[in-house]
Order: C-alpha cells, then sequence, then structure tokens
C-alpha cells in the first residue's frame, strides 16, 4: 500500500538565498480582489508541517502571500533562458509565479513553494501575470493523476479563487482567475543554466552546479564514467538518469505533457508545469496535446527524444565548466536507461515483478501490439490485464514466467478504471464554471488517491537517493 505522507514539523531553510543576487528578481505579489480558498493539500501540508494552518492562516500565505515564519522576506522570480520548440528564447523567466519559500521534509529534502498565477514580475513581457481558474484545475488534476501512476511529479498545493475577469484567447472569456501554489524538489531548469552560458557566468554557473549536488543528490554515477570527479560532469549524469526516468514515466502512464522545452525541465527530474497535457485515448504515438505544435515536436511517442535533446542543450550549457567528453559519455547513457526504466515501470504498472531486460523488453512489445489491435484505451488495458488477469494469445504466452506481486486491493475488482481523458476534465471544470460545484473535482481526487494506493509504491526514479513520495 502507498503510505501517507509522513506529518512532519514546520522547518524553514532557504540556500536559494547564496543565489539570490544572479538568479532572480525579488517581487511583490498582486493584490487580488479576493482570496476564496479552492483547494488545499493536507496530504502534502503535512509533510512540511502546514496542515495545523487555519483556513484563514492558509489564505494570508497562500493568497495574499505573507511570509511564512522565519523563510524568505520577499517572493523571487527566477531568471533562465530556453528553447522553446527549439527556438532559442533569452526573454523569458518566471513570468507570472516566483519562488515564494523553501523548507525541509521528514526525510530532510529542501522543497519549494512556488507560484502559478501571482502577479506580473520582470519577466512578464506583455503578460498580465495570471492564471485562469480552469488552469488551475487542470493542473490538480493532472498532478493527482500523475502521483497515483507512480510519476516524479510537483504538488499542486494551494488553489485560491482570486475574483478577477480574465480575457484569453483559447478559452471562453471572461473566465475566472485563480493563484496556485505547487510543492516541488526545486525549481532549477535546464534554461537556467543556458542563461548563464549565454551571459558567460562562469562563477555562477560553478556555485549553480555545486548548489543542485547540495540539494538534489543522487546515488554514486557509474565508477568507469570518465570525469565524474568534475562537479559538473557529476551533475550531468544524474540529469540524464532523471529524465530519461521520466521519459519513461510519462510513456507508461500514457501522458502527454505537451510542452517540452528546456525552460520546463527542471534538473532535479521532477515533471511540472502543466498547460496542455493530455492523457491518450487510445494508443497512439502520433498523438499531440498542444494545439500550437503545429509538427507535432512534442508527440507523445517524441517525448524522449525531446527530454534526450533538451539535456543535450544541458551538456551544451555545462561547457562553460568541463570538456566535452565526459559530457558526450554521459548523455550516450540516455537510451540503455530509459530502456530500463520503461521495462521496470511497466511491469510495475502491470502488477508483476520485474525480470530480465530482454524479458521485460518482450512484455511492452507485447502490451503494445495488443493496445494498437483492440484501440483499447491504455488506462483499461493496464486494468484489465493487471497481474496477466485476462491476458490471451501472444500477451498470454509472454506472461509466462512474471510473477505476478500483490493485488488484494479492492480497486483492482471494480467495473472499470479511473482515468484522465478530456471529456471527464471537461466535465469537471462545467460542474464548477456553470453551477460552482466543486464536488465532482473533490471526488475525483479522493478516488485517484484510492487509486494510487491500489498500485503501491512506484520505482524509486532514477538518480535520487530517496522514494518519490514525501513518506
Amino acid at each position: 500500500m502507498r503510505a501517507e505522507p509522513q506529518a512532519a514539523s514546520y522547518r524553514p531553510d532557504t540556500p536559494i538565498t547564496t543565489l539570490a543576487d544572479w538568479i532572480g528578481d525579488a517581487v511583490e505579489p498582486a493584490e487580488f480582489p479576493k482570496s476564496q480558498l479552492r483547494f488545499r493539500n493536507d496530504r502534502h501540508a503535512a509533510s512540511v508541517g502546514l496542515a495545523e494552518l487555519s483556513d484563514e492562516e492558509w489564505l494570508r500565505h497562500f493568497g495574499r502571500f505573507e511570509p511564512l515564519p522565519d523563510n524568505l522576506p520577499r517572493p523571487l522570480a527566477l531568471r533562465y533562458h530556453g528553447h522553446q520548440f527549439r527556438v532559442y528564447n533569452p526573454e523569458i523567466g518566471d513570468g507570472r509565479g516566483f519562488l515564494f519559500a523553501q523548507l525541509r521534509d521528514g526525510a530532510d529534502r529542501l522543497l519549494d513553494l512556488g507560484t502559478k498565477g501571482s502577479g506580473q514580475t520582470p519577466w512578464s513581457r506583455d503578460g498580465d501575470g495570471r492564471l485562469t481558474l480552469k488552469g488551475a484545475v487542470r493542473e490538480i488534476l493532472a498532478t493527482e493523476m500523475l502521483e497515483a501512476l507512480g510519476i516524479y511529479t510537483s504538488k499542486t498545493f494551494s488553489v485560491v479563487e482570486t475574483g478577477e475577469q480574465l480575457w484569453r484567447g483559447d478559452e471562453p472569456s471572461p473566465t475566472r482567475s485563480a493563484v496556485m501554489t505547487r510543492l516541488s524538489h526545486g525549481h532549477i531548469r535546464i534554461g537556467t543554466f543556458q542563461r548563464l552560458l549565454a551571459m558567460e557566468e562562469r562563477e555562477h554557473m560553478a556555485q549553480l552546479v555545486d548548489y543542485c549536488l547540495a540539494q538534489f543528490p543522487g546515488p554514486p554515477s557509474p565508477g568507469d564514467a570518465p570525469g565524474c570527479d568534475e562537479p559538473a560532469v557529476r551533475l550531468m549524469h544524474l540529469v540524464v538518469e532523471r529524465l530519461a526516468d521520466l521519459a519513461a514515466a510519462w510513456m507508461v502512464a500514457g501522458f502527454v505533457h505537451g510542452v517540452l522545452n528546456t525552460d520546463n525541465m527542471n534538473v532535479s527530474g521532477e515533471s511540472f508545469d502543466y498547460g496542455p497535457w493530455r492523457f491518450l485515448p487510445r494508443w497512439d504515438p502520433d498523438f499531440t496535446a498542444a494545439y500550437f505544435d503545429h509538427q507535432g515536436l512534442y508527440a507523445f511517442g517524441r517525448q524522449p527524444e525531446a527530454l534526450h535533446w533538451n539535456c543535450g542543450q544541458f551538456a551544451v550549457a555545462l561547457r562553460l565548466l568541463a570538456d566535452a567528453p565526459p559530457l558526450i559519455a554521459a548523455m550516450e547513457r540516455f537510451g540503455s536507461l530509459y530502456s530500463e526504466a520503461v521495462g521496470r515501470r511497466w511491469c510495475w504498472r502491470m502488477g508483476l515483478a520485474p525480470r530480465d531486460a530482454e524479458s521485460n523488453g518482450k512484455l511492452v512489445g507485447a502490451c503494445e501490439k495488443a493496445m494498437n489491435e483492440s484501440g483499447i484505451a491504455p488506462d483499461e488495458f493496464f486494468f484489465s490485464n493487471r497481474a496477466g488477469r485476462n491476458a490471451g494469445g501472444d500477451l498470454a504466452e509472454v506472461l509466462q514466467g512474471f510473477e505476478p506481486i500483490s493485488n488484494d486491493h479492492p480497486y483492482w475488482d471494480e467495473d472499470a478504471p479511473q482515468s484522465m481523458l478530456i471529456e471527464e476534465v471537461e466535465a469537471i471544470w462545467a460542474a464548477i464554471a456553470e453551477d460552482d460545484d466543486w464536488q465532482p473535482l473533490h471526488d475525483k481526487v479522493v478516488a485517484l488517491r484510492r487509486m494510487g494506493d491500489a498500485h503501491g509504491n512506484a520505482p524509486a526514479p532514477a538518480g535520487h537517493p530517496r522514494p518519490q513520495s514525501t513518506t
């Protein structure tokens, strides 16, 4: 069973202040017409000592952004560049969000509280710095579904409706507004390093590498890997390990992030920042989530390629500190790490103990073939064939020799699995938009957490020393 996050005391810690002079800009949060609490994640608030806040205290900190005790005195809008659909853009940064606080959980991991929709910053350009309420609701659904499917993801911590009317070109307007707070293991992006390369800030990049190694440590790199005594090369290996695992996790979940720009790649390996995401209605490598992705650059089947390409841009940035050969050697590990992670995670979702790489690969191939031939949705496929039940034909033959793992949660006896197809997302939003009915959303969150319990603890993400959930 998946363990609930363990309660911990509030432990503020702000190491980002050692980099604050050059990594971001102190900003003021927007003043909103109202602050109406719509979602608070007490499940994860307990892990950082904030679950005991009253609703009024919660709104002061996550609606009006009064500083938490002994934490950052002012929010920090982070600076970064990035490749957006592989076109380099030096004019970006935190344009509608900021780093609000840093704190430790019970396992001594550093966690960030960051925002989305909290107002304009020096990096807003022509944007209003706001977030639609629908966007916040969609992020709740994305993070809860992904966490239940074993993805190393940020957590939607708080959503507060703010009372403004927003105009957007891609949805009916005017529409309701919100400010969201996410809990995550850092907000240092590949694009953060790209900015330092563009500005030739070698000393600052060396400081940032040290910060990342200290705050997001991982297991030892391969003993025979060249150059791992150099901090930049060490970090490169960790990021390759993490992003290969993340790509595999998305593929096994049937998830399409939609916007895999280098400014959306967290060096902690954590999936975050959910915009036009979708889950597959059927197994289709060409399925694209973003309506503006006209070339299918970030289509479902191209996500591993996209993350590998982003690793390449990280290597280019780190050339400011290290020679190319050891960075390239780290990059060359991506393919094998990805294949291993797919096999391991696929077995986990099927309810099977993993075997050797060849056997796991045959299982993945047989499952993909079965989904392609039947047109069944991935969620339904994994549910129906849990621990090998109901399997027939080639799949049944491949399953011989795989050992089922515990399968006694009552979830597996239900008539249908939980899923997160666009039709249900829109129905949940319609209840809120038309009737201000939040019950379908809250019911869905409960159902997804129950599904997560049924799956049990996912394989630990590659490149990380501790399990993926805050437990």
